[in-house]
Order: C-alpha cells, then sequence, then structure tokens
C-alpha cells in the first residue's frame, strides 16, 4: 500500500476520532474536534471541545484560535500515544482555556 500526505492525513485524523475515549478521557458524543497538520514538519494538532452550550447550541471552536500558530507554540503533549508508562495519572493532553489558546494563538 501507498498512500498520498492527504490519505495519511485521513487516517490520522480517523484514528483520533476513533480513540477519543482512551486519548482525552471524553465521551464521543459529548465532544467535537478541530485538527490541523503543518506537512512540511510532520506535527499534529488535534483539540478536543465541548460541542455543546447548555441550551443546545454547537459550540465552534473561535476564529481567533489558529490551529497552525498552535502547532508552532504548543510544545508536545506526549512522546507517544500508546505508551503511557507506569504513571496512572499520565495524560496525553493538556487543557488549555480557550482564552489560552487565543492568546498561544498571538504568538509570533
Amino acid at each position: 500500500m501507498k498512500i498520498s500526505k492527504e490519505a495519511l492525513f485521513e487516517f490520522i485524523y480517523e484514528k483520533f476520532i476513533d480513540g477519543q475515549k482512551e486519548f482525552f478521557d471524553v465521551k464521543d458524543i459529548d465532544v467535537t474536534d478541530s485538527f490541523d497538520i503543518n506537512f512540511e514538519t510532520g506535527e499534529f494538532i488535534f483539540c478536543v471541545h465541548k460541542a455543546e452550550s447548555k441550551n443546545g447550541n454547537i459550540i465552534k471552536l473561535p476564529k481567533e484560535i489558529d490551529l497552525q500558530q498552535l502547532i508552532k507554540n504548543i510544545p508536545d503533549t506526549t512522546t507517544s500515544m500508546y505508551d503511557v508508562g507506569n504513571d496512572e495519572c499520565y495524560n496525553r493532553y493538556v487543557e488549555y482555556t480557550i482564552d489560552e489558546l487565543v492568546e498561544l494563538s498571538k504568538k509570533a
């Protein structure tokens, strides 16, 4: 099998969708996600956030959040998606507030 960068990106994205419960400790019906990849550096970012407000309105990631800037400004949150080591409290992710992500998006 040989696949393009786009097909690889699709595969990675779908693996993250399939593994949301395991990777992010969430119920996949309660969240939505935003993602991007930098094909030059091979870095991938996957943001999970609440899907609906208390009123049932869809919550979108604010347009002020630039995922490509976040790729540049946020350090890797894990060295492996599968090896949790000996730490029972191991997280593959870091929780950020919307305000923190907006600020990180502004950094050059």
